[in-house]
């Protein structure tokens, strides 16, 4: 019987394939959490685009005491967070293809929807606090690696 000094080829493609996701590890771990930042973005655009349609299409939706709400007209903002939902779209489906404006947009877009959702707490606080804490999670996505990003180059 003779015996091999190396591993059957299964083994061996297993053993390289094992090494080379090793060796590739921060990157892939950068990579996950940019893809990770981008779906969320794209569910917030989603959302805050859900969210003007119904301020357009019902006028009673966002309800709230008289001195609560400072809005001017139900369908102006309604198209507001249409558009804003729209610019978030654009923003993520950006930061999935890896562009390089992309993430420092997205930091900015995250932190002002921030800002917006505040506005929403006397209607909707538990849609408010939902989207609010997505922003934050989708921010420390970006930033959580952000040495290894600014030398990957995204």
């Amino acid at each position: 019987m003779v015996t091999r000094g190396s591993l059957p080829p299964s083994d061996q493609a297993r053993a390289h394939h094992m090494q080379q996701l090793e060796s590739s590890g921060s990157e892939g771990t950068w990579a996950r959490w940019v893809t990770f930042a981008s779906m969320v973005l794209i569910l917030l655009g989603c959302l805050n685009g859900l969210q003007g349609f119904f301020a357009m299409l019902d006028q009673g939706y966002y309800v709230a005491g008289g001195d609560e709400l400072a809005l001017v007209s139900y369908d102006a903002w309604g198209a507001v967070l249409v558009l804003w939902g729209i610019v978030l779209l654009v923003v993520g489906a950006a930061l999935n293809a890896r562009r390089g404006w992309a993430r420092w947009a997205a930091a900015i877009v995250v932190m002002l929807d921030v800002v917006l959702q505040v506005g929403f707490f006397p209607s909707s606080p538990l849609l408010a606090l939902i989207l609010i804490t997505l922003d934050v999670v989708v921010l420390y996505a970006l930033t959580v690696r952000w040495e290894e990003a600014r030398l990957g180059g995204i």
